[in-house]
């Protein structure tokens, strides 16, 4: 059997702009997504604790270092600049390997710095 489990999340990220006239996907700085093992074009499960919303889409990679968390295409109508948002990978692990299992997870803070890794 196969289960579907956390592979990586980011916490409390803060949506730094929001882009509706791009084709669609998330920008988040690639030393976040390197952080957690987030692969470019990887689906990702989004939650927006500013309004509740939920939805999924595919990363991009942003600048190294530049904190950037930007909403494009349809989801740019989904948030706004200044929420924050919880973003989540699962992968599918065979039952026999879940013992032990942890997914890489980190907590962000002002301007979308790392303040905790769990």
């Amino acid at each position: 059997m196969t289960l579907q489990l956390l592979k990586s999340k980011i916490h409390r990220a803060t949506v730094t702009d929001a882009n509706v006239n791009y084709e669609g996907s998330l920008t988040i700085d690639r030393a976040l997504m390197d952080e957690v093992d987030m692969r470019e074009h990887e689906r990702v499960l989004c939650g927006n604790m500013a309004n509740g919303e939920r939805f999924e889409t595919y990363v991009i990679a942003g600048e190294t270092g530049s904190g950037a968390i930007i909403l494009n295409g349809a989801t740019a109508h989904l948030g706004q600049s200044g929420d924050l948002l919880n973003v989540r990978t699962f992968a599918g692990v065979n039952d026999s390997a879940t013992d032990g299992w942890r997914p890489k997870v980190i907590v962000l803070g002002e301007n979308n710095a790392i303040i905790a890794r769990r």
